[in-house]
């Protein structure tokens, strides 16, 4: 997709209607640069993670889905932003810009639109086509029929689709176990990273696939985990100070 110019939307105090139609706007001035279709391509993608999606890297035309960590599904957005596509996240509770910005999110490449209220597949939908990729909370009960619609402008747009949920026909889906921070000392000190096991059920893969990852390590990064960070002392629960998300 070739370089977009900035998509700014109004302030969170905008009522819903201006924000839909500013979305909608953008994507119109989308459909006007690039044409209707766009061919479907694979895009950066974390090493990491590029080891267990189908195809090895995150790509456009298709959804994916993850399950129960906004971390994990940041994560999915942080190489094609940093590879320098731009993205957008709608409607994610406890989206913390700088733990994306640390996984390689560019904020000045991101159209943030934090509460889009009951529109939120409506705006997803008109930032189809502006963005490479849209990171979108919880849409709540989706049908086959609005979902069909949706990934038909995907492919025709050329936008990828990360979901924090469940998501009819999604490529992939991911989700998080063994999910354990680690830190300094016993019951005291600051975080040091993070361990989970990520797990990835392709839609045309027979066994799913499985690591274990950092999510993410002391720098903010998300890589595999060596074996010898196994032995790290592990930080209990009640003395965690971030979202764990």
């Amino acid at each position: 997709m070739p370089d977009h110019p900035p998509v700014r939307l109004p302030a969170p105090r905008a009522d819903r209607a201006d924000r839909l139609a500013a979305a909608r706007a953008a994507a119109g001035q989308a459909d006007r640069r690039f044409g209707i279709t766009t061919p479907g391509r694979a895009l950066q993608t974390l090493p990491a993670l590029a080891a267990l999606l189908p195809g090895g890297a995150l790509s456009t035309g298709s959804a994916y889905s993850v399950l129960g960590s906004v971390a994990l599904a940041t994560a999915l957005l942080a190489g094609p932003s940093a590879a320098g596509e731009w993205c957008g996240v709608v409607g994610v509770p406890g989206f913390g810009a700088e733990a994306a910005a640390a996984m390689g999110v560019d904020l000045d490449r991101t159209v943030l639109v934090p509460d889009p209220g009951p529109e939120l597949v409506g705006v997803v939908s008109a930032l189809v086509g502006a963005l490479a990729v849209v990171l979108v909370g919880p849409p709540g009960p989706v049908g086959e029929a609005e979902a069909g619609r949706l990934a038909v402008r995907l492919r025709q747009r050329g936008t990828a689709l990360v979901v924090c949920g469940p998501w009819p026909r999604s490529e992939a889906e991911l989700s998080l176990a063994d999910s354990t921070w680690h830190g300094l000392g016993a019951g005291h000190g600051h975080l040091a990273g993070r361990l989970a096991t990520v797990t990835v059920h392709a839609r045309r893969a027979a066994r799913p696939r499985r690591a274990r990852l950092w999510l993410p390590d002391p720098e903010g990064l998300v890589r595999p985990a060596p074996t010898s960070a196994l032995d790290l002392p592990v930080l209990p629960a009640a003395t965690l100070t971030r979202s764990a998300g």
